[in-house]
């Protein structure tokens, strides 16, 4: 049989690692361990990772090849070089961008925050964006995004129609197989109890409201451990009265996975998510989570964390507070974390990926295809 080709959009693979490029190299290594197993889903396909020459980050691929070629790199190889290198397939392009002229693709787009959350990105960007996406969004055959907040908003800000666009929920694996480096706690002397945040100079993350949050707890009996870039906007350590603000700045994600383990509380107080990792992260580490009302945060999270307003420090103060006081609330917390963390799976996302698209593949479906639409006709 002859096989059909899927390609996927590897520029991502020249950026650092965020959230995003998270989920296109755990999708990339589900599909690979699919295709090591042999598993009926892949049957019939040849997957190709393609990407502009250069260095290009590790994805741990041991069965889908990846080929470099084309010319230029960034947005200039993915609009001129991209489209003739997969010609003959079809392209999967999971990081919000891919090339404007390719029909034959499917393309993930994570949220519309370019028009929910200008501030965040420079003019030239959000105006190129707001171009690049709503022509993928008319020309591509399938947009796929990470909650159904976000499909509303593709079609709100884009115009795409809701039918067009199929929600895929991330999932929680990745954090779980980081091996904890507990060093991180004796190198910054994080002896008590404490209360973790991750800071982004991105005002869309609303880490100012941590800070005026942290002003309203004088008499806290719990440090304050900021992971992430340093910002002036603490106190310095010692500031506060009973606790501390530990600033740790960079940390790798095997001290990030540590810090989890052993936090009495995460706050996430986020005003624009278009899925949430840091959240799910916690929960699958059995963390207590504060967490914002707005955005995709409560579909993610539902009844499994406790709800702030983004707005009021006092109310995020406020349910910090009470998570701290009480090991009840952190064990129930912790529970249904859990609970809802194992819900989410790469290996469930990449086959709804690959449910998504195969419709558009080819008039001839592989054989596993058949047989699943002979059984759902019986």
């Amino acid at each position: 049989m002859k096989l059909q080709k899927i390609y996927i959009n590897g520029r991502f693979l020249t950026h650092p690692i965020t959230g995003v490029q998270r989920y296109a190299i755990e999708i990339l290594r589900s599909l690979d361990a699919m295709v090591g197993s042999r598993d009926a889903a892949v049957e019939g396909y040849e997957f190709t990772v393609l990407a502009p020459q250069g260095e290009l980050k590790p994805a741990g691929l041991r069965h889908i090849e990846t080929r470099q070629g084309g010319r230029g790199t960034g947005h200039a190889w993915e609009q001129l070089s991209l489209p003739s290198l997969s010609a003959d397939g079809f392209l999967l392009s999971l990081c919000n961008t891919g090339p404007m002229t390719k029909r034959r693709q499917a393309v993930t787009m994570h949220d519309a925050a370019v028009y929910a959350a200008p501030d965040t990105y420079s003019f030239a960007f959000r105006t190129w964006y707001k171009v690049l996406q709503r022509v993928l969004g008319a020309n591509a055959k399938q947009i796929l995004t990470c909650s159904a907040f976000s499909r509303a908003q593709l079609t709100e800000h884009f115009g795409i129609p809701e039918r067009k666009i199929k929600t895929i929920y991330h999932g929680r694996e990745h954090i779980l197989r980081i091996k904890p480096d507990e060093t991180v706690f004796e190198r910054h002397g994080l002896t008590r109890p404490y209360v973790l945040a991750v800071s982004s100079m991105s005002p869309n993350k609303n880490f100012a409201s941590v800070a005026k949050a942290i002003e309203l707890m004088d008499d806290a009996d719990f440090d304050i451990v900021i992971a992430g870039g340093s910002s002036k906007i603490f106190k310095p350590s010692g500031g506060r009265i009973g606790g501390e603000v530990k600033q740790l700045g960079y940390v790798t994600d095997e001290e990030l996975r540590a810090l989890y383990d052993r936090a009495s509380c995460f706050v996430f107080p986020s005003f624009y998510e278009g899925f949430g990792f840091p959240a799910l992260e916690a929960m699958a580490c059995g963390c207590p989570v504060v967490a914002s009302d707005a955005a995709s945060i409560p579909e993610v999270c539902r009844d499994a964390v406790l709800y702030c307003d983004p707005r009021d420090p006092a109310d995020i103060a406020d349910k910090i507070e009470r998570i701290m006081a009480s090991g009840e609330l952190r064990a129930q917390l912790r529970e249904r974390g859990l609970a809802r963390a194992a819900f989410f799976s790469w290996d469930k996302c990449a086959r709804e990926t690959l449910d998504a698209i195969r419709p558009h593949l080819s008039a001839t479906a592989p054989a596993y295809v058949r047989e699943t639409e002979r059984g759902l006709s019986r």
